[in-house]
């Protein structure tokens, strides 16, 4: 089994390479520390599986999930995180990830979750699972997410709308109820706790 491993700390990522090189039949034929060269790498190496963590610089583990769905459709994705967040999870499987696991876990666990989605199975944590189904879905909309993201750096409200070519009203218009939603008091209170609950 062919894996490709995407992880930004080099420590972690060594050493997870090395472990899973320990089993007989996995074979890591690319380790990566940015998001944004997963896709290049998988077309050039071809791997049965990715391995990705989330937080990664360039492009984050869940968006280069829905990149290989699109253009590595036979790569089969797994998320592995320190986050166990609900949200994280739900968007992982929307991103079309086989599998959620946190870093905690035994890397026997790690192997056989590699060799289950490699049949087609879905795997995920079972107390992750719990929590996401008790959290119920995601209240925010892809635009009211990109506006709060595009805040995350103390923007104001007209450097927000020009990053994303909208009106000031409308961005106070998705601010406003993207803190509604939240059920918090303003931007860097909605931010926090969209973080929180990893729907960021």
């Amino acid at each position: 089994m062919r894996v490709l491993l995407a992880e930004d700390q080099g420590m972690m990522r060594g050493a997870l390479a090395l472990l899973l090189g320990m089993e007989p039949d996995i074979e890591v034929v690319a380790r990566l520390g940015r998001g944004d060269t997963i896709v290049d790498a998988a077309l050039t190496h071809r791997p049965d599986v990715a391995l990705l963590d989330i937080e990664l610089p360039g492009l984050s583990g869940l968006d280069a999930a829905a990149l290989l769905r699109d253009e590595v459709p036979e790569c089969r994705v797994l998320i592995l995180t320190t986050f166990g967040r609900p949200g994280y999870l739900r968007r992982a499987m929307e991103a079309g990830a086989a599998g959620f696991l946190v870093k905690d876990g035994p890397v026997e666990e790690l192997a056989a979750a590699i060799r289950r989605v490699l049949t087609g199975e879905t795997v995920i944590d079972p107390a992750l699972a719990a929590a996401a189904l008790a959290a119920g879905p995601d209240p925010l909309t892809p635009r009211e997410r990109d506006v709060l993201a595009a805040s995350a750096d103390g923007a104001t409200v007209a450097d927000v709308a020009a990053r994303l070519h909208l009106s000031e009203s409308t961005v106070r218009n998705y601010l406003s109820a993207a803190i509604g939603k939240t059920g918090t008091r303003n931007r860097t209170e909605a931010l926090s706790e969209a973080r929180t609950r990893g729907w960021l």
